[in-house]
């Protein structure tokens, strides 16, 4: 695992890697907008990967290192990303945008710009909790690349059912919430529902190359 700061437009960004042995493919992921590169999906997805041949570039925006509590506006966390993206591409290998929540949105609205080969979108904020009405689903399904959502069945930003039909493929963490952790009551543990992203991701990715 190394670390390395990326100036960028908005700022210093920071990119830790868990490069995988033999390479294919480098998964560029940053998180959402009210946490960190702790985020258990992301950390399961960096131990994880390596091991399929997946390098993994966990990505924290520069208002994240900059100790901010509150996200930047849409259009600077896409300066960040962009700032980021010949950092993540320097390897030569074919390079997967994600992200989760506002990590995602990022991903999608960039994905054809910046040449990803496709995106990963963890928790796609699909609506502000209770406003359907103000769905995102243009920026996922504007993507342009093949993209896999990995939704918590429990999402109050929108449940697995409210996604429409599109370019994209969707699995299903059963009784997940937003950060797709599980009650204790749910008949899978918190291990056995991160396995479910791991083992979407691992096979999706084998797929992409």
């Amino acid at each position: 695992m190394t670390t390395e700061t990326i100036s960028t437009e908005a700022g210093d960004a920071r990119i830790t890697w868990h490069p995988a042995a033999q390479p294919r493919l480098v998964l560029a992921v940053s998180h959402g907008a009210g946490g960190g590169i702790e985020a258990r999906d992301l950390q399961a997805l960096a131990h994880t990967l390596p091991g399929h041949g997946v390098s993994v570039a966990l990505v924290e925006q520069p208002w994240r290192v900059a100790g901010r509590k509150v996200a930047t506006a849409p259009k600077t966390l896409d300066v960040g990303w962009r700032g980021i993206w010949p950092a993540v591409s320097a390897p030569g290998l074919p390079v997967v945008s994600g992200g989760r929540s506002a990590g995602a949105r990022v991903a999608c609205r960039t994905a054809t710009e910046l040449g990803a080969l496709a995106v990963l979108a963890l928790s796609f904020p699909l609506h502000p909790p209770g406003k359907p009405e103000s769905s995102r689903a243009a920026e996922l399904l504007g993507a342009g690349v093949p993209t896999l959502v990995v939704q918590g069945g429990n999402d109050p930003f929108g449940r697995p059912e409210e996604f429409p039909e599109g370019t994209h493929r969707l699995v299903e963490v059963p009784y997940g919430d937003h950060g797709l952790a599980v009650p204790k009551r749910a008949p899978l543990t918190q291990q056995d529902a991160l396995a479910v992203v791991t083992g979407a991701v691992v096979e999706w990715a084998g797929a992409l190359g």
